[in-house]
């Protein structure tokens, strides 16, 4: 068992400051509202967290069903919220991917998959660990969705919520029946909005796409390759899903396509090792007849388009009088990516960056959060807020990167960490953590088919192992 007193309270205030204990709605209970909860109850702060499942862990709850509406267009669908396909291996070894003082290390038992890059199940149950080592389970309301949340006239905030007793799945899986839902009020001093951004699909439009006759889908909607045996089928994105996807489905489909904006109008690429799998250019156009015209001029007849193409920031319950708007993804103005000057402190935003190791980057703005909500921690003026964003918004803008690249971070996110450090007064970024997550992305470039079982960083691994020794106390009994 993980136990050490010292990490329990490293950040709690010192009983010498007057700090506030406030009353604190999380949404969600996957990586970002656990770790949320526990750092705003580590604080002081008292916390109710609204989970719409049965269980904590988010988009890592894999479930093999799958929405009505497989390209998520109809607004009215019932939401499946997980993304994950059956065969779904991390794409980050587990050293980087663990919270700061609660490692990511593999656990004896039948059910714990001891890999490097393990699959979905193990990272849900390492989610599960984290949620009962430090209590945050107890502050969970499970079956509880948040419908509305609204800022009232004294500056508090009205959460609005259902509870629905029960799930009854059918033999169609599409179908599901909500019994003997409750709404409830209840006013908070904040909301720490944490539902994640893996649910709300974004498609990618192609000229006649709507004439096209076979089936679209985005990879939402994607779990096992034997639906589409002896199919042809194209997948739009570069993406870590498309990567995946393609070689799952190249083992059962009679031909695999991969679109990508991201690749020179003249490619036209076998995938070495794979008889049924290219790599293109982007599609030109889809035709009524089933034909896909690529930029390379490649024609291809299809069964299926599968859509790679990533997700939209969704808060259907959020309302803020307009003053926080996603405009083509870009989710502000946000300061840091968290706060809404004019809502701060008492609404916030964790997880929103991507193209990151997300659960330490939560850690960190959480540990912001709940600080700036005791007292502990001050933001700048309303108005410094503001013009800190502008500034961030034009230096994107003079760098040529599209609106909705907005919060993509990459290599940023450890200088970004460290920042969030610097505000709480706690230990940034362990100093084998940025090359271990370069020399995994490295080694995914050039080896994709075998990264995440051959790898050449094991010296910051050990780096890493004697870092967790600090932090762990584990009994193999």
């Amino acid at each position: 068992m993980h136990r050490n007193v010292n990490i329990l309270t490293m950040a709690i205030p010192p009983a010498s400051l007057s700090v506030k204990s406030r009353q604190v709605a999380v949404v969600g209970a996957g990586p970002a509202g656990l770790v949320a909860a526990r750092e705003l109850h580590r604080e002081g702060h008292s916390v109710v967290v609204f989970e719409r499942g049965n269980e904590v862990g988010g988009t890592w709850v894999y479930t093999p069903r799958t929405e009505r509406d497989p390209l998520g267009l109809d607004p009215n669908r019932p939401i499946v919220h997980s993304s994950l396909y059956s065969s779904l291996r991390t794409n980050l070894p587990r050293e980087i991917m663990g919270f700061m003082d609660f490692p990511f290390l593999s656990r004896p038992g039948e059910t714990r998959d001891p890999r490097r890059f393990p699959g979905h199940r193990e990272v849900l149950m390492y989610l599960k660990d984290f949620a009962r080592e430090f209590g945050v389970e107890e502050m969970v309301r499970f079956e509880t969705e948040v419908v509305e949340v609204r800022i009232l006239e004294n500056g508090k905030w009205k959460v609005k919520s259902k509870r629905i007793s029960s799930y009854n799945y059918s033999d169609d899986i599409d179908i599901v029946n909500k019994s003997e839902v409750e709404f409830d009020d209840e006013i908070y001093d904040a909301v720490v909005v944490c539902n994640g951004h893996y649910t709300e699909p974004r498609i990618a439009e192609i000229p006649g796409f709507s004439l096209w006759p076979g089936k679209q889908m985005h990879s939402h909607n994607y779990r096992i390759p034997e639906p589409f045996r002896d199919q042809v089928v194209i997948l739009i994105g570069s993406s870590a899903s498309a990567v995946d996807v393609c070689r799952d489905l190249a083992a059962v489909a009679k031909e695999v396509h991969v679109a990508s904006r991201s690749v020179a109008d003249e490619t036209y690429t076998k995938q070495h090792g794979y008889d049924n799998l290219w790599f293109h250019s982007m599609i030109d156009s889809a035709r009524e007849d089933g034909t896909v015209v690529f930029r390379n001029g490649k024609v291809v007849l299809a069964d299926v388009i599968m859509h790679c193409t990533g997700y939209k920031y969704h808060f259907p319950f959020l309302d803020t009088n307009g003053i926080v708007t996603v405009d083509d993804n870009r989710l502000g103005p946000l300061y840091k990516h968290v706060f809404p000057p004019a809502l701060a402190p008492c609404l916030s935003f964790i997880g929103i960056p991507w193209k990151v190791v997300p659960f330490p980057l939560s850690e960190f703005q959480s540990k912001w959060v709940a600080g700036v909500l005791s007292g502990r921690i001050t933001l700048p003026s309303q108005e410094e807020m503001m013009e800190d964003i502008k500034a961030f918004y034009l230096t994107l803008e003079a760098s040529g990167i599209p609106k909705r690249y907005t919060h993509q971070m990459g290599e940023s996110q450890f200088e970004y960490n460290d920042w969030l450090a610097a505000q709480c007064g706690c230990q940034g970024t362990e100093k084998w953590r940025k090359p271990m997550y370069s020399a995994a992305s490295r080694n995914k470039r050039l080896q994709p088919e075998t990264y995440r079982d051959e790898w050449d960083d094991h010296h910051l691994v050990l780096e890493a192992q004697e870092d967790f020794i600090k932090f762990t106390s584990i009994s193999n009994s």
